[in-house]
């Protein structure tokens, strides 16, 4: 094969070709075009690039070459499997909490809860709010499963805004899991760039904040000028919603019951998190140590959506008891929806899997080490860079702190590198497209298509992204606390 045809930007090209042209041009399925786009790239690598990227993991020469020679059905394969290993579980339980939410009329309590606190009018900006702050110790994705039903009930309830909703929602938890240990790209990165993470906590959570308000206000334009509305699907049918939310108040289940089984895998995953942030607070007491032990076992994100999900079903079969209700299909047409997003999301990380080992995160190192922009830009740019061209956010952070990270540590740094992780952060939210097995999992959870996702998901990772970096190098000409 010709030496231009293996450049990693080449490969890529050729993976986005498929991927667009095949759902938009020859209209095939997400899942077909995802795992086309997966084989084009892999076929398209070259045995050198896949054995140095494996040394670039880690692995040893022996392993990296026996990496380099397996065929391209194991590779994707493999990649297939790392992605369901990740969220097969909690996207199956996510889809049984979500549908029974839904026919227990768990969501239109919490909804009408809401209503009657704050008012229909700061429903959006609460559930901005709410989102940002769960999404801190939770994973993206979970979030997304946990509060999606809420965002359909709510629209079904009022009539209107079901796209406000839904981006009020995704802008809170993309802004707190790319800038806010402990959530996992920041936590490496704060250990990377040597940031405190105290300091990171504090300034993430306010930029956060900013940014995520700055997706609410493009939120706001956009719903005024795009209708989007809920939309039928396998676990969610628009006339069962609609009837839920003409119910009686004494037939829903009482608030606590609703909260269950969102407040109990939020709780735990949270209680988790943070026990592991101060591992010696339960050291010579047996009480604490017990009460650790219980948090760590239900503080696994897939035992926590496990339990939330028995949870969930507990509370469906009391609001049903004395009917004929079919437990065995109810959980099935769940499923059936859940297989859907797994198939999807798992074609996606299949192929931002084989598009890391083109190693085109090692070409963009290269061409930016002697890049003479201002650092703070730089970080920004490497980190979009690597997540438009790879799909994870997550690995976009990584990728950059690892290449700046000699940068942060540099003598003659006018500011404190704090700016630079901040950067890095809001950087890796551009852009998020069809490579990225978030932006699958938004697409089936709320029922947009792929058209209005790269119309509104995506633009609104840019406006979030760019607004973060604008906030930070004026923080950081006005305060800039130099090392």
């Amino acid at each position: 094969m010709p030496a231009i045809l293996t450049d990693p930007f080449l490969i890529l090209a050729a993976g986005i070709l498929v991927v667009v042209g095949g759902i938009i041009g020859l209209k095939l399925h997400p899942f077909l075009a995802m795992l086309l786009a997966a084989f084009a790239v892999a076929w398209l690598t070259p045995a050198s690039a896949l054995e140095q990227f494996a040394l670039s993991k880690g692995a040893s020469a022996a392993a990296a070459l026996q990496q380099a020679k397996k065929s391209l059905g194991e590779r994707i394969a493999t990649e297939f499997g790392n992605t369901a290993a990740k969220i097969g579980i909690l996207i199956a339980m996510a889809a049984i909490i979500g549908k029974c939410m839904l026919e227990s009329g768990a969501a239109e309590r919490i909804i009408r809860s809401i209503l009657r606190a704050i008012g229909i009018d700061r429903a959006p900006a609460a559930f901005l709010v709410s989102s940002f702050f769960i999404g801190i110790p939770v994973f993206f994705d979970t979030v997304i499963f946990l509060m999606m039903p809420l965002a359909k009930a709510i629209s079904m309830r009022i009539g209107r805004n079901y796209l406000l909703f839904v981006l009020s929602i995704i802008a809170g938890a993309m802004m707190a899991n790319s800038l806010v240990p402990p959530a996992p790209g920041p936590l490496f990165l704060v250990t990377a760039m040597q940031i405190p993470i105290g300091l990171m906590i504090v300034a993430g959570s306010m930029l956060g904040l900013i940014t995520a308000t700055s997706g609410y206000l493009f939120a706001r334009w956009l719903n005024r000028r795009m209708t989007v509305p809920v939309r039928d699907s396998l676990d969610a049918k628009v006339e069962d919603i609609r009837m839920i939310a003409e119910k009686d108040d004494a037939q829903l289940p009482s608030l606590a019951l609703s909260l269950l089984p969102v407040v109990f895998p939020v709780f735990f995953i949270c209680a988790d998190t943070f026990l592991n942030l101060s591992k010696d607070a339960a050291a010579g007491n047996i009480v604490m140590q017990a009460v650790a032990a219980v948090i760590h076992f239900f503080g696994d994100k897939n035992t926590a959506l496990i339990t939330a999900g028995i949870l969930a079903l507990l509370v469906v079969l009391q609001q049903k008891r004395g009917s004929s209700f079919d437990m065995s299909a109810f959980i099935q047409n769940a499923l059936m929806s859940g297989g859907a997003i797994i198939l999807i999301t798992c074609a996606g990380g299949a192929f931002g899997g084989v598009i890391q080992q083109t190693g085109i995160s090692a070409r963009i190192t290269d061409m930016t080490s002697h890049y003479q922009m201002a650092l703070i830009p730089l970080s920004f740019l490497i980190a979009a860079v690597v997540r438009t061209a790879q799909g994870s956010a997550t690995v976009a952070l990584i990728t950059a702190s690892g290449i700046l990270s000699g940068m942060a540590s540099q003598a003659g740094l006018t500011f404190h590198p704090l700016y630079l992780g901040l950067a890095i952060g809001c950087g890796a939210k551009l852009v998020p497209w069809m490579n990225d097995p978030g932006f699958w999992i938004i697409c089936k959870m709320s029922n947009l298509t792929e058209k209005e996702a790269l119309k509104t998901y995506a633009p609104m990772g840019v406006v979030m992204g760019v607004t973060g970096l604008v906030v930070i190098m004026l923080a950081a000409a006005w305060l800039p606390f130099p090392v």
